[in-house]
């Protein structure tokens, strides 16, 4: 196979498509209203949603938007303030594969992308003070 992980899905295009369906989804889905209410501090969806597109390209072998606007691509820097639980890595990870089936998305490189999503989004899991449950 030629190019990187982000061609094989069909490059940017599809990536934008896939990110707009996951947070289209955050936001309408009240399954999910948990992990959308992580966003409710800070910059907010629009943000996550631009922040998300960038990351994702630079991590599928596209061009490093996030890299260039931040510095770095250091997942746990970016999440150390958020309150995430293996509940939480398991929601997201739900949803990111169910936006992958909506926009009718499979194949190896999408095998690939959801094993190493996967690790990722448990690394992420942390004790910070959750404020969604009341803790300080």
């Amino acid at each position: 196979m030629t190019g990187t992980p982000l061609d094989a899905l069909g490059g940017e295009e599809a990536l934008h498509r896939l990110v707009t369906r996951f947070y289209d989804r955050m936001e309408t889905d009240p399954a999910v209203h948990s992990l959308h209410r992580l966003h409710f501090r800070g910059h907010g969806l629009s943000h996550t949603r631009q922040a998300q597109f960038e990351f994702l390209s630079g991590f599928l072998g596209g061009r490093a938007y996030y890299r260039e606007r931040n510095g770095h691509m250091n997942l746990r820097e970016i999440h150390a303030h958020i309150p995430i639980r293996a509940e939480d890595a398991e929601l997201w990870l739900d949803t990111f594969d169910a936006a992958l089936r909506d926009c009718g998305m499979e194949g190896p490189v999408v095998e690939r992308l959801r094993a190493t999503l996967r690790r990722a989004a448990h690394v992420l899991v942390n004790e910070v003070p959750d404020w969604r449950r009341g803790e300080a």
